[in-house]
């Protein structure tokens, strides 16, 4: 998925869980502010620059709005002070029965996944259940219109500049069209959550349509999961608990902790609760 901007989205996002703190602004190159329409000129010529077409680029920007709302969440954002004990009790057991019976239900998948990937359907399961209630809550929040409006603010302008740019890159090989782009408020697409640069890096096209879709193919959004950790260094076959390099790996995903603990404990139950 992505390199993510260590938030909660989707599910969790209504619960302002594993905020990690507001962000100080930092220095940045960025252009941002001023006049709304005069800098998304700016980014239209910036991604003409790398090769997007015209047709992607006037596809997703055209009669793109700043949301004020988005920017608000963004300010707003918490401490998470939840112990594990209190994040994992509360997130794991209404989801642990559903989340094996689709362990079960795609369980070729999944072998095949741990094959080529390396990765067990268990730990992506917990993953899967974490983000969006196995794609349930995917979010709803237009995502080259919030990113655009991050990026438009002077708070992280060069980080999310770079993801609108990745978000128009994914409509130009149609993966998606604009108003397809749909899920967190902080740009996050699909049933894991991948931010668009992290799309554009580990999306695969697991059930053969010829498109990448993290937002309807299950087996996509499963696949590129495990590809994302393989490409951060999961070791197949190896512990994931806390103090594995595997879990080093899944604070890749996730910085937090509580987040990552979470996940390890899910993944540990649907595997029969052997310790890993």
């Amino acid at each position: 998925m992505r390199p993510r901007i260590f938030v909660l989205t989707g599910l969790t996002a209504c619960c302002a869980l594993l905020l990690g703190g507001v962000t100080a602004p930092a220095q940045t190159t960025a252009p941002c502010g001023g006049d709304f329409n005069a800098w998304l000129q700016g980014v239209k010529a910036e991604a003409a620059a790398q090769g997007i077409s015209q047709r992607a680029i006037q596809a997703g920007l055209d009669g793109v709005t700043y949301d004020p709302t988005v920017i608000a969440r963004d300010h707003a954002q918490g401490v998470f002070r939840q112990s594990f004990e209190q994040f994992s009790g509360r997130m794991i057991p209404p989801r642990l029965a559903r989340a094996q019976k689709l362990l079960a239900q795609y369980g070729p998948t999944f072998s095949r996944i741990e094959q080529q990937f390396g990765v067990p359907g268990a730990v992506i399961v917990a993953i899967w259940g974490l983000e969006t209630d196995f794609g349930a809550d995917n979010g709803k929040f237009p995502t080259i219109r919030s990113l655009a409006s991050l990026a438009y603010d002077c708070r992280r302008p060069d980080k999310f500049r770079g993801e609108l740019v990745a978000a128009l890159k994914i409509v130009d090989r149609g993966d998606m069209a604009p108003q397809d782009m749909h899920g967190a408020w902080a740009g996050e697409i699909g049933q894991t959550q991948f931010l668009p640069s992290s799309y554009l890096k580990f999306a695969v096209d697991y059930d053969g349509s010829g498109r990448r879709d993290l937002i309807h193919s299950v087996p996509d959004v499963l696949a590129s999961t495990a590809n994302y950790l393989k490409g951060y260094g999961w070791q197949r076959g190896q512990a994931w608990d806390e103090g594995s390099p595997n879990f080093q790996v899944l604070l890749q995903w996730n910085a937090s902790q509580v987040y990552t603990k979470t996940v390890a404990a899910f993944a540990d139950q649907l595997s029969g609760g052997a310790t890993h």
